[in-house]
This record gives C-alpha cells, sequence and structure tokens, in this order.
C-alpha cells in the first residue's frame, strides 16, 4: 500500500483521538417533539434537558414507547423538535451530517457491496480518493477483528459480523458523536455480551461520544459513564443515573454488589414507568 495514503490514514487517526476530547458535546436544550394535529396530536417528548460530554458513553432506558429512539433521531437529525433544540458542539442540528455516525438494529449493509466496500462508502461520499477509502476501510476492518473479511459479502457473514461492520462505516467518517439504536437487539445472549466487549474496546480506542439507546438493563450498566431513564409517555428524563464501576469493564461484574444495586434502581424506576403506561392504555 502506498505510504502516503497509510501516513494520512493515520494522522485521521491521530487527530480523531485529540479531537475526541473537546469533540462530541450534545446539548439538548428543552427539546419537545409531537407528531400531528389537533386531536390526534401525539407527544412523543416532552420539554427534555441534558448534556453530554465529549467522549462520554450515555444509555437511555425507559418502557417501550416513551420516545427513546425519537429523542436519538433527533439528535441524528431524522426528526426536527416541535420546541427547543439539539445542539452538537455548540451548532444546532437542522439534518442529518457526517459528524454523527449511526448504528440501527437491523443492519443496513448495502448487501451488492463488499465489506470493505460497505466501510469505504462514507470516506468516498466525503471526497477521498479510492486509496484513502481502502485505507480507511481496512483500518476499521483491523480495528474490529474482520480484516480477512474484506472481500466477503454481508449476506455471507453472521448477524454479530454484519452488525461490527455497521459499526465500522459508522465510524469511518470520523464523526463526533456515536448513535447506537439497539444495536444488538437482533443477537442471541452470547453474541450479544461479545459485541458489548467489542464496542468498549472500539470506543476505548477511538475515543468518541456514544449515546446508545436500550430495553436491556444489564447491557446500560455494563457498558455505559451514565445511564439516562425515561418516562412514561409523553417521554422526559426522570433519572440520571452514574455508573461507577471501573473500566475496563469485566461481565464478572454483574454479580458485584454495585452492579446489583444499580440494576435494582433501574428495574424500579421502568417498573413504575411501565404501569403508568399499561394505565395509560387502559384507560384510552
Amino acid at each position: 500500500m502506498n505510504t502516503s495514503v497509510v501516513s494520512i490514514q493515520h494522522n485521521l487517526l491521530q487527530k480523531h483521538r485529540q479531537d475526541s476530547k473537546e469533540r462530541g458535546h450534545v446539548s439538548i436544550d428543552s427539546v419537545g417533539i409531537s407528531f400531528g394535529n389537533g386531536p390526534d396530536r401525539n407527544i412523543a417528548v416532552h420539554e427534555t434537558s441534558l448534556n453530554i460530554e465529549p467522549g462520554e458513553f450515555v444509555c437511555i432506558l425507559g418502557p417501550s414507547g416513551c420516545g427513546k429512539s425519537t429523542l436519538l433521531n433527533s439528535v441524528a437529525g431524522y426528526v426536527k423538535p416541535t420546541t427547543g433544540r439539539v445542539l452538537v458542539d455548540n451548532a444546532e442540528i437542522t439534518g442529518p451530517g457526517p459528524d454523527r455516525g449511526m448504528v440501527f438494529q437491523q443492519y443496513s449493509l448495502l448487501p451488492w457491496k463488499t465489506v470493505l466496500e460497505n466501510i469505504a462508502f462514507g470516506p468516498r461520499l466525503a471526497g477521498h480518493s479510492a486509496a484513502e477509502c481502502h485505507s480507511i476501510a481496512r483500518t476499521f476492518l483491523a480495528m474490529i477483528g474482520l480484516s480477512k473479511m474484506e472481500k466477503r459479502y454481508p449476506g455471507e457473514l453472521s448477524g454479530g459480523m454484519q452488525q461490527r461492520v455497521g459499526i465500522a462505516r459508522a465510524l469511518a467518517n470520523y464523526p463526533s458523536v456515536l448513535l447506537m439504536d439497539e444495536p444488538f437487539g437482533a443477537l442471541d445472549a452470547q453474541t450479544r455480551l461479545m459485541m458489548q466487549e467489542s464496542l468498549l474496546d472500539i470506543w476505548s480506542e477511538f475515543g468518541t461520544t456514544v449515546l446508545f439507546v436500550t430495553h436491556d438493563v444489564d447491557e446500560a450498566i455494563f457498558l455505559a459513564d451514565r445511564i439516562l431513564i425515561m418516562s412514561a409517555s409523553p417521554g422526559t428524563v426522570i433519572a440520571d443515573l452514574k455508573v461507577e464501576l471501573e473500566r475496563p469493564r469485566q461481565s464478572d461484574m454483574a454479580t458485584s454488589d454495585l452492579f446489583i444495586s444499580l440494576k435494582r434502581t433501574c428495574l424500579q424506576y421502568i417498573r413504575a414507568e411501565s404501569m403508568k403506561a399499561f394505565e395509560q392504555r387502559e384507560c384510552e
């Protein structure tokens, strides 16, 4: 490979690691999100404000239908707030942008492109040369442990492998913020645990801010620096819990007193809000 291309890629990665200490600040300022009008109006998110510091790993928990994904999509730029505003690094979000990478539960890879070309797709759109795109893609393939799979197509990979490629593709534009909407929800328990550990390794290496939506309390505690718990619809943040488990995280931490205590607290909040959501549906 051309040494100048390798040098460019090395410089990009080094610059991102340095910049990630200052980039990736997310500010959600009095955001309300509703859909429809009149009697059919549905308030998905109500008057929510929060700040996420550069490099933080934040998980969002809450009962089904509480607006977790809607709030995440407002940071991604797919949903425009009805009231308030969302800012990343003091710039108001007006639509999707390369400064925010998104990973969905469904893998969303391009089935007609190889693994290498899927990851190189974003850098290619950003104007990098073919050689630079392939260098970037190979760097991230190595980071996710799939260098030998670069010529495979998505349909030839397991679900866990496809999701690792999805994460690499989201990171290939060096975003300030990585947004993840239940990315491991479709995986079996063992693969899910391996993916959680892999994600933490990537996050430690890459240093970007992560906002991660999940229904799984254990997953949130294992991954996060902070856990935000949302109320029943209309959703708003009702608890902001700091996770003080040491890093790097180990799977046996799930039996520690701190983990169990935090899990109990999260479940109490979620049970109470789930009961409210159930009662709301019963009254309709």
